[in-house]
């Protein structure tokens, strides 16, 4: 059986959804599973263990094309592709984003089955079944991805996620560690994510590094990509903290979290690299709530569930983000404390 999956970002989408190659593979040991993903996602699919081949969607010459009204020139391109996705006879094609790009890349691959998971803006014409979204243990990580797994008859209760590094990846991630002077025991932070109102405030930031240290007397590692290099500088500002904010890849980023004692993170696609990894991981939400349960002992999420909880991109307060000021740095390494303890 030949299955495509779609799920084109972000990044902890993608984490989140990494578990369905896993269980799609149990049940059905000889398919031939294709990920169609966006540039900027692809480290993290081409490496795991259940994916056999990683397809780009080349988004940005596409929009290139069409800002430069070269139409017959992006016609032409987007034929190949579609030439190229129906030349592997998809039996299967799942889209897990649901959006209409999603959707259109699904009915482009020609598959004999196209399934939505909780399609909209259109994408629904394009698929022969929709999912619904919200069905199953919403308030358990990937619980969407679970849930189509069980409704297309895979074994969705072994579902786990899974991150694939190569061996040049896990090695140059310990030549960082070891160029830090960093061996063996140290945590990591991960502050950034794409909207202000999911991040934890900076003083907080600080104030747990310095009772992270008085504690257990380990390095603090800061993570993020290139866009929070310059928030990251002006965080980790007269701390001891580490700053590698954009200075690795998400491979070697999954690497670093998975070799440390322990993470701290907002709701960030390297925070959700924690319960993948399973190292000990406490999770602050507030205007956004993807999970509240991550099945693991090790690994746990602080939400206040406060009235206007969660906004996600329409904040009342005022820019106080109450949910997430409420959440102390005392009540942070409390929890932390305990997920250590509980090791």
């Amino acid at each position: 059986m030949n299955i495509l999956i779609v799920r084109l970002s972000a990044i902890g989408d993608i984490v989140m959804a990494s578990g369905l190659p896993g269980i799609i593979k149990k049940s059905h040991p000889d398919s031939h599973i294709s990920w169609l993903c966006q540039p900027e996602c692809a480290d993290l699919l081409r490496d795991h263990q259940s994916v056999d081949e990683v397809i780009i969607w080349p988004r940005k010459e596409w929009q290139q094309l069409w800002r430069e009204k070269k139409y017959l020139n992006l016609a032409r391109t987007i034929r190949q592709f579609r030439n190229q996705l129906r030349s592997k006879n998809f039996d299967l094609a799942l889209d897990l984003q649901g959006l209409l790009k999603s959707g259109y890349l699904v009915w482009l691959s020609g598959a004999k089955k196209r399934i939505g998971l909780g399609s909209s803006e259109g994408s629904q014409a394009l698929v022969h079944k929709v999912i619904p979204r919200d069905k199953g243990d919403t308030t358990l990580i990937g619980s969407e991805y679970r849930y189509i797994g069980s409704q297309l008859g895979f074994d969705y209760q072994s579902f786990e996620m899974h991150l694939g590094i190569s061996d040049q990846s896990a090695s140059s991630a310990a030549s960082i560690l070891k160029n830090l002077a960093i061996e063996k025991k140290y945590f990591v932070i991960c502050p950034f994510t794409t909207r202000p109102q999911k991040h934890w405030f900076d003083e907080y930031w600080r104030q747990t590094a310095i009772q992270l240290k008085a504690q257990f007397g380990l390095p603090l590692i800061l993570l993020g990509g290139p866009g929070d290099i310059e928030s990251a500088a002006a965080l980790c500002k007269g701390t001891e903290i580490i700053n590698l904010a954009g200075n690795t890849s998400l491979q070697e980023a999954a690497a670093v979290i998975g070799r440390s004692n322990g993470l701290i993170g907002v709701d960030t696609g390297l925070t959700h690299m924690g319960h993948a990894m399973k190292v000990p991981s406490l999770a602050l939400f507030g205007s956004t709530c993807p999970y509240l349960k991550t099945g693991l002992p090790s690994s746990k999420v602080i939400y206040l569930d406060l009235d206007c909880a969660p906004c996600r991109r329409n904040p009342t307060c005022g820019g106080r983000f109450d949910c997430l000021r409420e959440i102390t740095p005392e009540m942070v390494i409390g929890e932390f404390s305990k997920l250590r303890a509980a090791i």
